[in-house]
Protein backbone atom coordinates (compact mmCIF):
# COMPACT_ATOMS: atom_id res chain seq x y z
CA UNK A 1 0.00 0.00 0.00
CA UNK A 2 1.64 3.13 -1.09
CA UNK A 3 1.30 5.81 1.18
CA UNK A 4 -0.23 9.93 0.53
CA UNK A 5 0.74 12.72 2.32
CA UNK A 6 -2.82 14.64 3.11
CA UNK A 7 -2.24 18.67 3.54
CA UNK A 8 -5.16 20.80 4.83
CA UNK A 9 -3.27 24.02 4.81
CA UNK A 10 -2.70 25.29 1.60
CA UNK A 11 0.42 27.60 2.79
CA UNK A 12 2.00 23.72 3.45
CA UNK A 13 2.25 22.87 -0.25
CA UNK A 14 5.47 24.35 -1.73
CA UNK A 15 6.10 22.33 -4.85
CA UNK A 16 4.50 19.89 -6.78
CA UNK A 17 4.58 18.26 -10.42
CA UNK A 18 1.33 18.46 -11.27
CA UNK A 19 -1.47 20.34 -9.75
CA UNK A 20 -5.15 18.93 -10.19
CA UNK A 21 -8.32 20.82 -8.72
CA UNK A 22 -11.12 18.75 -8.61
CA UNK A 23 -13.12 20.63 -6.23
CA UNK A 24 -16.85 22.22 -6.86
CA UNK A 25 -16.62 25.73 -9.18
CA UNK A 26 -18.01 27.74 -5.78
CA UNK A 27 -14.59 29.44 -4.09
CA UNK A 28 -11.97 28.53 -6.94
CA UNK A 29 -10.78 32.22 -7.12
CA UNK A 30 -10.40 32.30 -3.82
CA UNK A 31 -8.53 28.56 -3.15
CA UNK A 32 -6.65 29.57 -6.57
CA UNK A 33 -5.22 32.86 -4.50
CA UNK A 34 -4.18 30.26 -1.74
CA UNK A 35 -2.34 28.37 -4.00
CA UNK A 36 -0.25 31.15 -5.68
CA UNK A 37 2.39 30.49 -4.16
CA UNK A 38 3.04 26.90 -5.86
CA UNK A 39 6.00 25.77 -7.61
CA UNK A 40 4.86 22.98 -10.13
CA UNK A 41 5.12 22.09 -13.98
CA UNK A 42 1.67 21.98 -14.70
CA UNK A 43 -2.03 22.71 -13.56
CA UNK A 44 -5.04 21.00 -14.69
CA UNK A 45 -8.84 21.22 -13.43
CA UNK A 46 -11.35 18.70 -13.91
CA UNK A 47 -14.26 21.26 -13.04
CA UNK A 48 -16.93 21.89 -14.78
CA UNK A 49 -17.54 24.68 -17.38
CA UNK A 50 -14.61 26.60 -19.04
CA UNK A 51 -13.57 29.34 -16.59
CA UNK A 52 -11.37 27.30 -14.87
CA UNK A 53 -8.39 27.23 -18.09
CA UNK A 54 -8.79 31.44 -17.39
CA UNK A 55 -8.17 31.31 -13.53
CA UNK A 56 -5.14 28.52 -14.22
CA UNK A 57 -3.53 30.90 -16.62
CA UNK A 58 -4.03 34.00 -14.42
CA UNK A 59 -2.25 31.95 -11.64
CA UNK A 60 0.43 29.85 -13.89
CA UNK A 61 0.72 31.25 -16.85
CA UNK A 62 -1.25 29.54 -20.12
CA UNK A 63 2.19 27.57 -21.09
CA UNK A 64 1.72 25.64 -17.62
CA UNK A 65 -1.80 24.94 -17.88
CA UNK A 66 -3.97 21.85 -19.06
CA UNK A 67 -7.28 22.03 -20.18
CA UNK A 68 -9.72 18.81 -19.57
CA UNK A 69 -13.38 17.77 -19.95
CA UNK A 70 -14.10 14.69 -17.73
CA UNK A 71 -16.34 12.30 -19.19
CA UNK A 72 -17.09 10.65 -16.22
CA UNK A 73 -19.81 10.45 -13.72
CA UNK A 74 -20.44 9.83 -9.62
CA UNK A 75 -22.14 11.03 -7.02
CA UNK A 76 -21.66 11.53 -3.19
CA UNK A 77 -24.27 9.36 -0.80
CA UNK A 78 -25.53 10.38 2.14
CA UNK A 79 -23.31 8.20 3.88
CA UNK A 80 -19.62 9.74 2.46
CA UNK A 81 -19.39 7.28 0.62
CA UNK A 82 -18.68 7.96 -3.48
CA UNK A 83 -20.59 5.87 -6.41
CA UNK A 84 -18.53 6.25 -9.14
CA UNK A 85 -20.91 5.43 -12.26
CA UNK A 86 -19.69 6.08 -15.40
CA UNK A 87 -15.37 5.67 -16.42
CA UNK A 88 -15.19 6.59 -20.00
CA UNK A 89 -12.64 8.92 -20.15
CA UNK A 90 -10.75 12.20 -19.08
CA UNK A 91 -9.44 14.37 -21.69
CA UNK A 92 -6.16 16.36 -21.33
CA UNK A 93 -4.25 18.63 -23.71
CA UNK A 94 -2.36 21.48 -23.99
CA UNK A 95 -4.14 24.95 -24.59
CA UNK A 96 -2.10 25.64 -27.77
CA UNK A 97 -2.98 22.38 -29.33
CA UNK A 98 0.87 20.95 -28.78
CA UNK A 99 1.71 16.94 -27.67
CA UNK A 100 3.87 17.93 -24.95
CA UNK A 101 5.65 14.98 -23.45
CA UNK A 102 4.66 16.42 -19.98
CA UNK A 103 1.01 16.44 -21.00
CA UNK A 104 1.92 12.77 -21.95
CA UNK A 105 3.71 11.53 -19.17
CA UNK A 106 0.51 13.25 -16.97
CA UNK A 107 -2.00 11.77 -18.42
CA UNK A 108 -0.08 7.89 -18.34
CA UNK A 109 -0.17 8.15 -14.70
CA UNK A 110 -4.21 8.95 -14.16
CA UNK A 111 -4.54 6.17 -16.96
CA UNK A 112 -2.46 4.04 -15.14
CA UNK A 113 -4.25 4.23 -11.99
CA UNK A 114 -7.40 3.35 -13.09
CA UNK A 115 -8.98 6.76 -14.31
CA UNK A 116 -9.74 6.48 -18.30
CA UNK A 117 -7.58 9.03 -19.75
CA UNK A 118 -6.38 10.47 -23.10
CA UNK A 119 -4.13 13.21 -24.83
CA UNK A 120 -5.74 14.89 -27.36
CA UNK A 121 -4.88 18.06 -29.47
CA UNK A 122 -8.11 19.96 -29.44
CA UNK A 123 -9.07 20.25 -25.52
CA UNK A 124 -10.55 23.88 -26.13
CA UNK A 125 -12.74 22.83 -28.68
CA UNK A 126 -13.84 19.89 -26.99
CA UNK A 127 -14.30 21.69 -24.02
CA UNK A 128 -16.14 24.41 -25.18
CA UNK A 129 -18.69 21.90 -26.99
CA UNK A 130 -19.59 19.73 -23.99
CA UNK A 131 -19.76 23.20 -22.04
CA UNK A 132 -22.35 24.98 -24.84
CA UNK A 133 -24.94 22.01 -24.23
CA UNK A 134 -24.08 21.58 -20.66
CA UNK A 135 -25.55 24.95 -19.90
CA UNK A 136 -28.82 23.43 -20.53
CA UNK A 137 -28.59 20.31 -18.58
CA UNK A 138 -28.06 22.04 -15.90
CA UNK A 139 -30.18 24.79 -16.02
CA UNK A 140 -33.27 22.30 -16.42
CA UNK A 141 -32.09 19.84 -14.04
CA UNK A 142 -32.47 23.09 -11.73
CA UNK A 143 -35.57 24.03 -12.65
CA UNK A 144 -37.38 20.65 -13.23
CA UNK A 145 -35.54 19.09 -10.54
CA UNK A 146 -35.97 15.71 -12.52
CA UNK A 147 -33.77 12.94 -13.34
CA UNK A 148 -31.85 13.73 -16.74
CA UNK A 149 -33.99 11.52 -19.92
CA UNK A 150 -36.76 12.92 -18.14
CA UNK A 151 -36.55 16.87 -18.96
CA UNK A 152 -34.56 15.81 -21.90
CA UNK A 153 -37.71 14.53 -23.28
CA UNK A 154 -40.10 17.11 -22.32
CA UNK A 155 -40.90 19.27 -25.74
CA UNK A 156 -40.82 22.42 -23.41
CA UNK A 157 -37.85 21.66 -21.75
CA UNK A 158 -36.10 20.87 -24.88
CA UNK A 159 -37.03 23.70 -26.44
CA UNK A 160 -35.18 25.81 -23.56
CA UNK A 161 -32.45 23.26 -24.35
CA UNK A 162 -32.30 24.23 -27.73
CA UNK A 163 -32.18 27.75 -27.22
CA UNK A 164 -29.53 28.17 -24.38
CA UNK A 165 -27.40 25.36 -26.53
CA UNK A 166 -27.63 27.66 -30.00
CA UNK A 167 -26.95 31.22 -27.79
CA UNK A 168 -23.58 29.69 -26.07
CA UNK A 169 -22.59 28.28 -29.66
CA UNK A 170 -23.10 31.75 -30.74
CA UNK A 171 -20.72 32.75 -27.63
CA UNK A 172 -18.29 29.78 -28.85
CA UNK A 173 -18.35 31.53 -32.41
CA UNK A 174 -17.68 34.91 -31.49
CA UNK A 175 -14.21 34.00 -29.66
CA UNK A 176 -13.19 32.06 -32.24
CA UNK A 177 -13.65 28.59 -30.58
CA UNK A 178 -14.45 25.94 -32.85
CA UNK A 179 -17.06 23.18 -31.49
CA UNK A 180 -17.13 19.53 -32.34
CA UNK A 181 -19.82 16.97 -32.12
CA UNK A 182 -17.04 14.50 -30.54
CA UNK A 183 -17.79 14.36 -26.47
CA UNK A 184 -21.03 17.16 -27.11
CA UNK A 185 -24.00 16.10 -24.70
CA UNK A 186 -25.84 16.79 -27.57
CA UNK A 187 -25.87 15.73 -31.52
CA UNK A 188 -24.96 19.16 -32.34
CA UNK A 189 -24.79 19.77 -36.06
CA UNK A 190 -29.44 18.69 -35.55
CA UNK A 191 -29.24 21.45 -32.59
CA UNK A 192 -26.78 24.04 -34.27
CA UNK A 193 -28.07 23.79 -37.81
CA UNK A 194 -31.31 22.02 -38.17
CA UNK A 195 -35.01 23.61 -37.58
CA UNK A 196 -36.04 24.33 -34.00
CA UNK A 197 -38.20 21.53 -34.69
CA UNK A 198 -35.22 19.17 -36.40
CA UNK A 199 -33.34 20.37 -32.90
CA UNK A 200 -35.67 19.77 -30.59
CA UNK A 201 -35.96 15.91 -31.66
CA UNK A 202 -32.37 15.62 -31.46
CA UNK A 203 -32.71 16.44 -27.63
CA UNK A 204 -35.32 14.39 -27.42
CA UNK A 205 -33.63 11.39 -28.72
CA UNK A 206 -30.71 12.12 -26.89
CA UNK A 207 -33.41 11.51 -23.70
CA UNK A 208 -34.29 8.43 -24.88
CA UNK A 209 -30.45 7.41 -25.01
CA UNK A 210 -30.41 8.72 -21.42
CA UNK A 211 -33.29 6.68 -20.37
CA UNK A 212 -32.14 3.13 -22.33
CA UNK A 213 -28.52 3.47 -20.69
CA UNK A 214 -28.29 5.84 -17.27
CA UNK A 215 -32.59 5.88 -16.63
CA UNK A 216 -30.84 7.29 -12.95
CA UNK A 217 -28.84 9.42 -14.13
CA UNK A 218 -28.95 12.80 -11.98
CA UNK A 219 -26.69 15.86 -13.26
CA UNK A 220 -24.56 16.92 -10.05
CA UNK A 221 -26.08 20.02 -9.78
CA UNK A 222 -29.37 18.55 -9.29
CA UNK A 223 -27.07 16.81 -6.67
CA UNK A 224 -25.94 19.58 -5.05
CA UNK A 225 -29.71 21.44 -5.26
CA UNK A 226 -30.85 18.78 -2.70
CA UNK A 227 -28.00 18.32 -0.55
CA UNK A 228 -28.65 21.90 -0.03
CA UNK A 229 -24.75 22.46 -1.42
CA UNK A 230 -24.07 25.98 -3.13
CA UNK A 231 -24.51 25.58 -7.09
CA UNK A 232 -22.17 25.69 -9.94
CA UNK A 233 -24.07 28.64 -12.06
CA UNK A 234 -21.75 31.81 -11.25
CA UNK A 235 -18.83 30.34 -12.44
CA UNK A 236 -20.83 28.29 -15.33
CA UNK A 237 -23.63 30.67 -16.93
CA UNK A 238 -22.74 33.57 -15.22
CA UNK A 239 -19.36 33.51 -16.62
CA UNK A 240 -20.44 32.87 -20.14
CA UNK A 241 -22.70 36.26 -19.80
CA UNK A 242 -19.36 38.16 -18.13
CA UNK A 243 -17.73 36.69 -21.26
CA UNK A 244 -20.40 37.69 -23.62
CA UNK A 245 -21.15 40.93 -21.95
CA UNK A 246 -17.13 41.97 -23.00
CA UNK A 247 -18.23 41.20 -26.79
CA UNK A 248 -21.39 43.32 -26.92
CA UNK A 249 -23.47 39.71 -27.35
CA UNK A 250 -26.82 39.84 -26.37
CA UNK A 251 -27.67 36.06 -24.95
CA UNK A 252 -31.43 36.95 -23.76
CA UNK A 253 -32.27 33.25 -22.87
CA UNK A 254 -29.36 32.61 -20.58
CA UNK A 255 -29.69 36.07 -19.14
CA UNK A 256 -33.14 34.95 -18.01
CA UNK A 257 -32.40 31.07 -16.84
CA UNK A 258 -29.65 32.46 -14.75
CA UNK A 259 -31.78 34.90 -13.07
CA UNK A 260 -34.14 31.87 -12.28
CA UNK A 261 -31.75 29.84 -11.28
CA UNK A 262 -29.78 32.56 -8.96
CA UNK A 263 -33.42 33.04 -7.28
CA UNK A 264 -33.01 29.50 -6.85
CA UNK A 265 -30.27 29.20 -5.33
CA UNK A 266 -30.46 31.90 -3.11
CA UNK A 267 -34.25 31.46 -1.78
CA UNK A 268 -34.13 27.39 -1.34
CA UNK A 269 -33.79 25.44 1.92
CA UNK A 270 -30.03 24.96 2.58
Amino acid sequence: MTSVELLTDPAQLRETGTLIIATKTPGSEQTLASLRHVQLDRAVSIQNGVMKDDLLSQTYGRDRTLGALADTSGELLASGDVLFTRNVNLFIGELDGTTSDTARSIVKAIDDAGVRTTLVSDIVSREWSKFVCWVGFVSLSLTTRAITWRFLSDPDAALLIVRLTRELASLAKALGIPLTEDRALLPLRAVLDGTEAEAIEGVRKAGADYQARAPEHRMSSLQDLLAGRALEIHETLGYALRKAKDLNLSLPVLANTYALVSSIDRTRDR
